[in-house]
């Protein structure tokens, strides 16, 4: 069976993405009757030299995305992984000729059909008296022997595509700009690694891969590579691929040595996730340094992809000052990233956090009798919260990701860990602003925010007065602030419905004569009889009101979380007997 791909027609998919880049770039034209995508200003070339470059579609955003001044004025594009037609490229000469360029340079990957192709063009366009050269670049480093068809082109062609760009914008002449590229193809290598291989439209997977594999060293349309390895860490699969490119006993290594510059590139081939693909990066950055190498340049994002393939390609390539004045030279193409011209290494990464502003402590010494009280209590709930973990994730896969309790498990270890580290200050309203921060920085998810503006909103009431009247005015003001922010309201089946419950039973509080345990131990129970009443609620916001099902059968585990809190609360009052 194929795989699905969002397409008109296998036939006509290369005609309708290079089409559908066209239509949004004002910058580029088609040209009439091929697959050939120009600059629409080629009468301001006149003089200059031309640069043609392309090859199979499916390696988007190469070739049409580095069309623009300072980089290529055109490009030839074939089915998905095949040769343009001889026809086409030989067009897209005779266009840029008639615009009064001064010859034109094709840049060609080394694959046996682009060379054919664009050599045959080649041959054709000079014998029409126009003049033409060609570079073909090999950047391949997964070969460790010498290849009769030598190594073949993959993502180090855009840095080829970049360094041409700038010698034609500056005016250098065809010969020279052909030789000084062609030297440039000799300082850089490309290794490439998948989770898995990719699909032509219309067709399977070009390879399979085992859960516990990878793919090292393959090429950009859906060949194996040169070995298969296991599965490792983002780090490990970095020294791997590193190890293999810059090993001098290698035909087609990287000449990479401590105190090398190098620009780098970090090609997502299609299908990776940016999160990995930052992972990614930051393993090579670290893993270049620790060899002692200079990180010049840093290019991170797709820039010659493999259709939809979970993978990435390293480049690197050797620079000096005059080659990174190339590379850093402007340019209008759309796929080229806005990359800074400062060297990586040696930058400062991280600035010094502010300062946690001074709090103002009150009378009360820590380690008094109410700390030693908060103490309890805190660690009741932590106690609590750790027994529920299995209880809640099973809740919580029914309408959520299925970590609810963890979250809340996390939190309680947070709490544990910071008070063995001393006694908690004696004022409420201190606590619960160190506990706030606590759970936004270590609960993480949306439960560690909504915790968070409670505990924040909760503790302004108690920094006047910690009386009753003022507990239930802290309640008042952390309701309030969650219903705020995380847009839930009573009713919505989330963990607002049971600290709703005990606010309303609360109230009393305000009133004189008020008792603390009598009051607190109803606002539980209300608290309770509302958590399990959420099974029958119709979920109205957080991430179960995305669940098709119109109704859960099971309690909302952060409102079960809530009313096991305060119930841990009420116990360790009563058992102290206040």
């Amino acid at each position: 069976m194929s795989s699905k791909k969002l397409v008109n027609s296998v036939a006509g998919c290369a005609d309708d993405a290079l089409a559908g880049l066209v239509a949004c770039n004002p910058n580029l034209q088609l040209l009439q009757g091929h697959r050939v995508a120009l600059r629409s200003d080629l009468d301001s070339l006149k003089g200059r030299v031309a640069l043609l470059s392309g090859g199979g579609s499916g390696h988007e955003p190469a070739h049409a995305g580095f069309i623009g001044k300072g980089m290529l004025t055109g490009v030839v594009a074939g089915a998905v992984f095949a040769s343009p037609a001889v026809g086409s490229i030989l067009a897209a000469i005779r266009a840029v000729a008639q615009a009064g360029t001064a010859g034109t340079l094709l840049i060609v990957k080394n694959y046996t059909g682009d060379r054919l192709n664009f050599g045959l063009a080649r041959e054709r366009a000079r014998a029409e008296g126009i003049p033409v050269e060609m570079v073909v670049v090999g950047d391949d480093s997964a070969f460790t022997v010498l290849k009769k068809a030598g190594r073949r082109g993959l993502c180090g062609t855009v840095l080829i595509h970049k360094v041409a760009g700038a010698l034609a914008e500056a005016g250098v002449g065809l010969e020279e700009i052909a030789k000084r590229v062609s030297e440039v193809t000799k300082s850089m290598g490309t290794l490439g690694v998948s989770l898995s291989s990719c699909s032509v439209p219309g067709s399977k997977p070009t390879f399979e891969l085992a859960a516990d594999e990878l793919e090292l060293g393959l090429g950009i349309h859906g060949e194996a590579g040169v070995r298969r390895v296991k599965m490792a860490t983002a780090d490990e699969i970095v020294t791997l691929m590193l190890d293999h490119m810059m090993n001098a006993s290698s035909v087609s290594h990287v000449s990479v040595q401590p105190g090398s510059s190098v620009v780098l590139m970090v090609n997502n081939l299609g299908g990776l996730s940016f999160l990995e693909l930052g992972i990614m990066a930051d393993a090579v950055v670290r893993s270049l340094e620790g060899r002692g190498v200079k990180i010049a340049r840093a290019l991170v994002g797709t820039f010659m992809s493999a259709l939809e393939m979970p993978g990435i390609s390293l480049t690197l390539l050797l620079v000096d000052e005059p080659l990174l004045k190339l590379i850093d030279a402007e340019t209008t193409a759309a796929a080229w990233p806005n990359v800074a011209k400062m060297s990586v290494t040696g930058r400062k990464r991280s600035r010094a956090a502010p300062m946690e502003p001074k709090e103002t402590h009150d009378s009360a010494t820590a380690g008094g009798v109410a700390s030693k009280q908060m103490v309890l209590v805190l660690e009741r709930v932590c106690t609590t919260l750790l027994g529920l973990e299995e209880r809640l994730n099973a809740l919580d896969r029914a309408a959520g990701d299925g970590d609810c309790g963890t979250t809340h498990s996390r939190a309680a270890r947070a709490i544990q860990g910071w008070l063995k580290e001393g006694p908690p200050p004696a004022s409420p309203a201190q606590v619960l602003s160190k506990l706030s921060v606590l759970l936004l920085e270590k609960m993480g998810g949306s439960s560690g925010a909504l915790y968070g503006l409670f505990l924040t909103a909760a503790a302004q009431p108690l920094k006047a007065n910690t009386d009753l009247p003022a507990w239930s005015l802290a309640m008042d003001a952390g309701l309030e602030a969650m219903q705020k922010y995380g847009k839930a309201a009573p009713g919505d089946r989330t963990m607002l419905d049971s600290l709703w419950a005990a606010g309303q039973e609360l109230q009393a509080w305000k009133k004189p004569g008020a008792d603390l345990l009598q009051v607190l131990t109803k606002a539980v129970k209300s608290a309770e009889a509302a958590a399990e009443a959420t099974k029958n609620m119709e979920a109205g916001a957080g991430r179960a009101s995305y669940i098709s099902s119109a109704r859960l059968d099971q309690p909302d585990p952060g409102a079960v979380a809530a009313a096991a809190i305060l119930r841990a609360i009420l116990e360790v009052l009563q058992g102290q007997g206040v």
